[in-house]
């Protein structure tokens, strides 16, 4: 059998929403926005410890892809599954999926909340500033890091590239502005992501930072040993047998385990 602990940690509780329009497909940060940043991802869930993760996805529409958890090998599994086509809809709704991270939490949990959102910027659906407001409010705080470069760069589509309806390549820019006015709004902090650096653990000093509460998991421990008991009850059937050796078998009268008798 095994045994179900109940272990007591402290921690904070984080969740990140991940861009995964297609306008993140764009190359200005290698290998791609969307790429780098899932592996910026992966290695914060081997840099964390007792806090607890949760993963949401989100373009047009936003989708709980992971649920808060301390379970960083699920979270590493999930995000290797994330792609454009994650989200049917196509779009950038930063306000639904912050709204959608900020009811993700676990319930009742007293301690310190935080989002992160990872993004180009280019919200075209809804009042993001007004939900990461709304959520620091609730004493949850809104980070941001951004995708891309102000500059741009085209977002590849099969063998070329996306083009509006005058046959224009499309070129998708990072907007810095509003990600630092939701940062503002959330009272988070907006960091931009570059090809050495996109931000997320410089990010993570900080929330390192915020005040830590006790948070509650269940694990399951190494195999509940039973062999003890048996293994006494074998020793005990062993020194009995010596014991009423000479009884039982003539030939082994004299016989003496511990020495010759006087």
């Amino acid at each position: 059998g095994s045994k179900l602990l109940t272990e007591k940690r402290k921690g904070i509780e984080i969740i990140i929403a991940l861009d995964v329009s297609n306008s993140m497909k764009a190359a200005d940060i290698k290998p791609d926005r969307l790429e780098r940043a899932k592996r910026a991802i992966a290695q914060l869930t081997e840099r964390v410890r007792n806090d607890k993760i949760g993963l949401i996805v989100f373009a047009g529409q936003a989708y709980v892809q992971l649920p808060i958890t301390t379970d960083y090998t699920s979270a590493k599994l999930f995000l290797d599954a994330i792609s454009t086509e994650s989200v049917p809809v196509q779009g950038t709704a930063i306000g639904a999926a912050i709204n959608m991270a900020a009811k993700s939490f676990t319930p009742n949990f007293e301690g310190s909340k935080t989002i992160v959102v990872i993004t180009d910027g280019e919200n075209h659906e809804d009042d993001a500033v007004g939900a990461a407001k709304a959520a620091n409010e609730e004493h949850i705080t809104v980070n941001t890091i951004g995708m891309g470069s102000p500059q741009g760069a085209p977002i590849p589509s099969g063998s070329d590239f996306l083009r509006d309806k005058n046959n224009t390549v499309v070129v998708t820019k990072l907007d810095e502005k509003m990600l630092a006015e939701i940062a503002t709004a959330g009272g988070g902090t907006y960091v931009r992501a570059n090809n050495t650096e996109i931000g997320l653990n410089s990010l993570f000093n900080e929330i390192e930072r915020m005040e830590k509460s006790e948070i509650n998991t269940r694990q399951y421990s190494e195999y509940n040993d039973q062999f003890p008991l048996f293994l006494s009850l074998a020793l005990a059937f062993i020194v009995l047998d010596f014991m009423i050796l000479d009884r039982r078998n003539k030939y082994f009268r004299n016989f003496r385990l511990f020495g010759k008798e006087k």
